[in-house]
């Protein structure tokens, strides 16, 4: 069989120019679901409901607001082992809306009150998320102005303007000689002549004395910033600092974007986002799954599904951007659910999270899609890597194959974790070509099955070996 370039590697879906121009209000559950498959394999139940449970929230934003405020979000619960996408579609879905998007693991809380965290933790850190996304959007519309700001700052270092008190008694010649002089000098800025030259400029002095707040909730909760209670103790202290100018430039880009974003504005609208768009990943929720029958673990458990339930209820939560309500937050849950079923959880959460689904487990075949077809597929970041060697490296369809076949038969031998079996498999495989890459007098290599087969079937046929290594 032929050799194939992993850059060749695509679905017929993917060989042509992506050409999405729809917005988030405009695309169907359908066209949700296709953006889902260009990075996630499989799992179509799972697509069709978190399309669904997205759509669900822009249909609500369209309704009567007194009706609207009535409409529930549709939660989710994902069934399944690890590995098989429960993350990643969530992660998808949450980039895809642009939503503010975090993932807790539920078993951090088992033993709040002793070295776990507050469960509003989870809104708090959600608030961050959502601050800094809005942050960012902001700076990306005024950097050009923020660029030309810093950019005459840098040049004024270079070259200082004339003292406004001396420009009057200055001839218009030697003005017109200083302007042409900073023109050029701004020319060989931006072709990098510059980056060199050493400027000195003030930056803030961080050397603050430390203080630390002790409180029942945890140092993390406090949200104390002691400089915003008593700032004439602290001042706007700077100091003098020389760097290149390149380094400068971008500093000073930094800086002027904070001074031309409005914080106020951006504090609104994070906390507007995370209302009504906001999506958090509940990971590991069957670790919470039990009921009180009198001993330590089922007690912990319990407690911990009593503590989330307000949350994901919809209560309000004091964040240091102000308070955030969550009735209109997405909540997906996730979990392997081997040992407890979600009809441990305690009724009022069950009633929560009214859409249920259960995740397939990978096959061979989803491998084999899986290493070819994602826009992020593990073949073409490998051959991306390595091209950065100079080395062309270029996968055998049969090659494809043999991998997901080694993955498959780990994945059933030892402990099943679904996709991420490729992540070892593929490590153990190029490991020598990863090593060697730079110093390889042939510089176009070939995978194929036998490749493979040499590589990887020692180590699979070693029981002991595999559990380790793979």
């Amino acid at each position: 069989m032929g050799s194939l370039r992993s850059a060749d590697i695509k679905s017929p879906e993917h060989q042509e120019p992506a050409e999405q121009t729809l917005t988030l209000d405009q695309m169907t559950p359908r066209q949700i679901v296709q953006e889902l498959d260009k990075h996630v394999i499989g799992q179509d139940k799972a697509k069709r409901a978190v399309a669904v449970a997205l759509r669900n929230r822009i249909r609500r934003q369209k309704l009567d607001p007194e009706l609207a405020e009535e409409v529930q979000p549709k939660n989710i619960i994902m069934i399944g082992s690890t590995g098989v996408g429960k993350t990643e579609i969530a992660r998808r879905l949450a980039k895809l809306a642009n939503s503010p998007f975090i993932k807790v693991e539920a078993s951090k809380f088992t033993e709040v009150g002793y070295v776990g965290r507050d469960v509003e933790s989870i809104i708090r850190d959600l608030a961050d998320v959502a601050a800094e996304m809005v942050r960012q959007e902001k700076a990306a519309l005024v950097e050009p102005k923020a660029e030309k700001i810093a950019e005459d700052r840098i040049l004024d270092l270079l070259l200082p303007r004339l003292r406004k008190s001396s420009r009057a008694n200055r001839p218009t010649f030697a003005k017109d000689k200083l302007r042409q002089a900073r023109e050029r000098l701004r020319r060989q800025f931006r072709e990098g002549k510059l980056n060199d030259r050493l400027v000195e400029i003030e930056v803030p002095d961080r050397s603050f004395p430390s203080f630390e707040i002790v409180s029942s909730q945890g140092i993390e909760e406090m949200d104390i910033n002691l400089k915003d209670f008593l700032p004439g103790l602290f001042g706007s202290r700077t100091r003098k600092r020389k760097m290149r100018a390149d380094e400068a430039f971008e500093f000073l880009i930094s800086e002027e974007e904070s001074k031309l974003i409005d914080m106020d504005q951006v504090t609104r609208e994070a906390l507007e986002r995370v209302e009504e768009s906001g999506i958090v990943f509940l990971d590991e929720i069957d670790k919470i799954a039990g009921r009180e029958s009198g001993h330590g673990p089922e007690v912990s458990r319990e407690g911990v599904q009593r503590d989330i339930l307000p949350i994901i209820e919809g209560t309000t939560v004091n964040t240091r951007f102000g308070m955030v309500r969550t009735d209109h937050i997405l909540f997906i849950a996730a979990g392997a659910f081997h040992v407890s079923k979600p009809s441990d959880l305690i009724p009022e959460l069950q009633g929560r999270f009214p859409i249920r689904v259960e995740m397939k487990s990978l096959t061979e075949e989803d491998f084999i899609r899986i290493l070819k077809e994602p826009r992020n597929a593990l073949i073409k970041q490998y051959a991306a890597l390595m091209d950065t060697e100079g080395v062309r490296l270029q996968f055998t369809h049969d090659a494809v194959r043999e991998i997901a076949h080694f993955a498959s038969i780990v994945n059933e031998t030892t402990e099943n974790i679904g996709a991420r079996r490729l992540h070892t498999i593929m490590e153990a495989l190029l490991e020598q070509l990863s090593f060697e890459g730079s110093d390889l007098p042939q510089k176009e290599v070939i995978i194929d099955a036998q490749y493979v087969r040499q590589q990887l079937s020692g180590i699979v046929k070693n029981q002991d070996l595999s559990r380790y290594i793979l």
